[in-house]
């Protein structure tokens, strides 16, 4: 059957312009006649002003795994295999690319982790599914002949010449070994079409495919269209996944398709050309997030043109023309004051998209507006590691409402979480709400001499540009934990801070490594570096008679101790009976004191007499950073540990399991007020 010519393909391109510039739209699809039937001011929303949607994981779900199908039927066409690991590795890429700010959260999705497990693990099934029955794709087939192909046609539908090119997306079409041609179309789903059913509401899609397959191909006619549905819920009675309902296409079934199609085609056509037409909402549409729309239709009464970023330049000032319109039409109902009213208070209470030109501050005001918070982002802080955005809280607004909320700003800005400070931050002397973002600048903050003013040893420079110190003559701040894991700076924080104490005039430094960590990169004149786990229980026994010594003769010279992973080497030493003292006859006469009981009594005792010790461990568990501990280091430094737990072990509340690595850190100290964030310094 040799298709029809539509005359417009014959316009030139002058004629192409003035012809483009009578229509709201430039092209149609078949997904755009759907939405057209379906619900108008959703097509309105999508097609004309171009506004994106949020996706739902079993949306994204079934995105990816038609990439994967992509791969496995260029494969077969190129004569390679495909295995199930590579398809999966494909479907993960895809679903990778979806941008935290656009998931659809959901009750059982509320944040973005939870949408990328669901759609993760809906992927997975789909495409286990078909691995497992591919028998039902390619036993029949000879030839593939094209792979998700995008085509444009000027095509004529019902016997008309339809003024707008069609665009399709054909996911495949083969040839099959009797000879026959097949569009087939992947469908996920969880649960079928009923097939009597199918054959009306797939005749609309299978029809567009046809016309627009033959008009660029019409020496291969299409004999049938099947529509593959893969069910991701396993089916109770065992029975195949996978399902094959077929369209045949007679001459006669052709001429009922397009006749079907051609009805609601005609009828988007004729609004898209007519300024004056009110597209209507369906409130039963199940498909479409209705608070979505409704945000779509009060931005289209209220906002500027320029608000709508995604319309394209050749369709602005059609779409100017018609948002004048609509409002005057408006005001002929309701007051102008009203209109004006509403207007200026709009960015209130309505929500508006979050667009990819916002700034993070305007992203943050409007997506707690979608939960009627209002907020105000007047200031932002940056560092190397971290972000700081003060909020000036609306009257009436509950602040433990906005720390509710915290995966929601983490999710409009795109980062994997944020920090709510427990406490309020002052600012030239006003209070504000400090929401702290991990960001990642490219710039290192290097070691310099310049930080260090006298015995304040500089730990690193938080948000505002401030020195962060360890305070060595400070008696309330004598010994410093650190706790971070592997890749968080711990230890580069502990080199900086061996440097600096170097260069305040700290002449002895001893170093406790049972890791061998800086045993061979630490080295310099009053250096003793200590590994063996035995010689570091003699020194450490050693060390304390050296205090019980200078607590008589009331010497003070400032000794600084770095021990670290000292937990693993308290666990290492000797305890129990292996403490014993014994006379030449082998009868217990005493006990020496353990490791452990040292470092205690060097903590407690040694900071009047001019002892500073760092402890460092990766471990933040109770049985290691014990509340006796922890009362012995009174400045508390965590890195990013891997859970909120593990924060709350070091510094009583959470929030280092949300640090970006590599030198971002929380430090707790008598010095500061509240937990102060900062980036620490690095020394090559």
């Amino acid at each position: 059957m040799t298709p029809a010519i539509n005359k417009y393909i014959t316009l030139s391109d002058d004629q192409l312009e003035e012809h483009f510039s009578q229509f709201l739209i430039d092209s149609w699809s078949y997904s755009a006649v759907a939405t057209f039937a379906r619900n108008e001011k959703e097509f309105e929303r999508r097609y004309i002003y171009r506004e994106p949607s949020r996706s739902s994981a079993t949306t994204v779900a079934g995105t990816a795994y038609h990439a994967a199908l992509r791969l496995f039927f260029e494969n077969l066409h190129n004569g390679v295999e495909t295995t199930i690991v590579q398809m999966q590795e494909r479907a993960y890429a895809e679903i990778d690319t979806v941008d935290a700010n656009r998931w659809k959260l959901g009750k059982k999705t509320p944040t973005v982790a939870d949408c990328i497990t669901a759609a993760t693990k809906t992927a997975n099934d789909l495409i286990t599914n078909f691995y497992k029955e591919q028998a039902l794709y390619i036993d029949e087939v000879d030839e593939v002949l094209s792979v998700e192909q995008h085509l444009t046609s000027w095509i004529v539908v019902n016997g008309v010449d339809i003024p707008l090119p069609c665009h399709a997306v054909i996911d495949l079409v083969v040839r099959l070994r009797d000879g026959r041609i097949v569009i087939i179309d992947h469908k996920s789903k969880t649960a079928y079409t009923d097939e009597s059913e199918l054959a009306y509401t797939g005749a609309k899609q299978a029809i567009t495919y046809v016309l627009t397959w033959e008009s660029h191909y019409p020496d291969y006619p299409v004999d049938e269209v099947w529509y593959v549905e893969n069910k991701h819920s396993q089916n109770k009675d065992k029975s195949p996944q996978l399902r094959k309902m077929a369209i045949t296409l007679d001459v006669d079934t052709r001429r009922l398709y397009e006749a079907i199609l051609y009805e609601p085609l005609r009828r988007m056509l004729q609004a898209t050309t007519d300024p004056n037409y009110i597209y209507t909402i369906n409130d039963a549409d199940n498909l479409t997030d209705r608070a979505e729309l409704y945000d779509f239709w009060a931005r289209t009464l209220i906002a500027d043109i320029d608000d709508f970023m995604y319309l394209p330049e050749s369709k602005r000032h059609l779409i100017t023309r018609r948002q004048r319109k609509i409002r005057d039409a408006s005001a002929a109902t309701i007051s102008p004051k009203v209109i004006k009213s509403f207007r200026k208070n709009a960015a209130t209470f309505i929500s508006y998209e979050l667009r990819d030109d916002m700034t993070n501050q305007e992203k943050i005001e409007h997506v707690l507006r979608m939960f009627n918070i209002m907020v105000k982002v007047p200031y932002t802080f940056g560092s190397y590691s971290s972000i700081s955005y003060l909020l000036e809280i609306g009257a009436g607004v509950m602040i433990k409402n906005i720390s509710a909320h915290a995966l929601d700003i983490a999710n409009a800005i795109n980062v994997p979480s944020v920090r709510i400070l427990p406490e309020l931050t002052v600012y030239n002397g006003k209070s504000y709400l400090c929401v702290e973002a991990p960001h990642r600048s490219g710039d290192t903050l290097l070691w310099n001499e310049k930080y260090l003013d006298g015995h304040k040893i500089p730990l690193g420079l938080d948000n505002f540009g401030n020195t962060v110190v360890w305070n060595l003559n400070n008696h309330s701040t004598p010994h410093m934990l650190i706790c971070g894991a592997t890749g968080s700076g711990k230890s580069v924080c502990i080199k900086s801070t061996i440097e600096y104490a170097r260069r305040a005039g700290v002449d002895r430094i001893i170093i406790l490594d049972p890791k061998y960590e800086f045993i061979h990169s630490l080295h310099g004149d009053g250096i003793e570096v200590i590994a063996d786990i035995d010689i570091i229980e003699q020194r450490m026994k050693e060390l304390v008679a050296e205090m019980q010594a200078r607590a008589k003769t009331g010497g003070s010279a400032l000794t600084l101790i770095v021990f670290d992973e000292f937990a693993d080497a308290v666990n290492s030493a000797r305890s129990g009976r292996a403490l014993d003292i014994k006379d030449e006859a082998g009868k217990v006469i005493g006990r020496e004191k353990s490791l452990e009981e040292n470092l205690k009594m060097l903590l407690q005792k040694g900071r009047s007499l001019g002892y500073r010790i760092i402890a460092a461990t990766q471990r933040a568990s109770t049985k290691v950073i014990t509340g006796d501990a922890k009362v012995n280091f009174p400045v508390q430094v965590c890195f990013r540990v891997p859970k909120a737990v593990d924060s709350k072990v070091v510094l009583d509340e959470e929030g280092a399991e949300t640090l970006a690595g590599r030198g971002d850190g929380l430090i707790k100290s008598p010095e500061y007020f509240g937990t102060v964030r900062f980036q620490g310094f690095y020394k090559p």
